[in-house]
């Protein structure tokens, strides 16, 4: 996996893909803003993080609990994968053939490595899922996903730190949309995921 969390360079060119940032699940469920960058309808939709970044792809590595096909014409599967924060919830369908051909492969349980786009969905009783959106599934080994953790913990204290300096736009507006949430509960996070692991 060649996403790397600490690019920081915006889209340039019509192909150039949004990095994919580490992200654990406890920090992506508490997601409630979603926008667009840009009029074009191809303009990349991002969610934004509580810690103050924008992130339109995510990688995540942790332990594919369950799978569900779903659907009879337009056939799709879910997924739940967990890390030690929490659960996320994954998605693969047509759109994604290969993704979900991918996701279609493994059997759970297993350490998966997924990267993906996540979107928020409001449902009737107002509450907010978030869900991944799959572009690629690959079972990998538990040392992976202790590396994984690892560079999820370290990229979360990173944002926390810059979420207290308070200035770039992203984290302004992350203030702004939640303002009941302390950065501070996602050190503790990550603190606590390290703990979990034993390298």
């Amino acid at each position: 996996m060649s996403a790397n969390p600490r690019d920081t360079g915006r889209k340039e060119g019509a192909f150039e893909r949004e990095p994919a940032r580490r992200v654990f699940a406890g920090e992506l469920r508490e997601c409630r803003y979603q926008f667009k960058d840009g009029e074009d309808e191809k303009s990349p939709t991002f969610v934004l993080l509580p810690t103050g970044e924008r992130s339109n792809r995510i990688f995540l590595v942790g332990t594919l609990t369950e799978k569900q096909r779903q659907g009879e014409q337009n056939i799709f599967y879910r997924g739940r994968v967990v890390d030690p924060t929490g659960t996320f919830f994954i998605m693969a369908g047509s759109y994604q053939p290969e993704a979900m051909q991918q996701l279609a492969k493994v059997e759970a349980p297993a350490f998966v490595a997924v990267i993906g786009k996540p979107n928020l969905y409001q449902k009737p009783d107002g509450s907010v899922l978030v869900s991944v959106r799959v572009e690629s599934i690959t079972v990998v080994d538990k040392d992976t996903r202790d590396l994984w953790v690892l560079d999820a913990a370290e990229c979360t204290l990173d944002r926390v730190d810059a979420s207290k300096a308070g200035t770039a736009p992203d984290v302004i507006k992350a203030k702004e949309q939640y303002p009941t949430i302390d950065p501070a509960v996602f050190r503790k996070m990550a603190y606590d995921a390290l703990a979990q692991i034993k390298i």
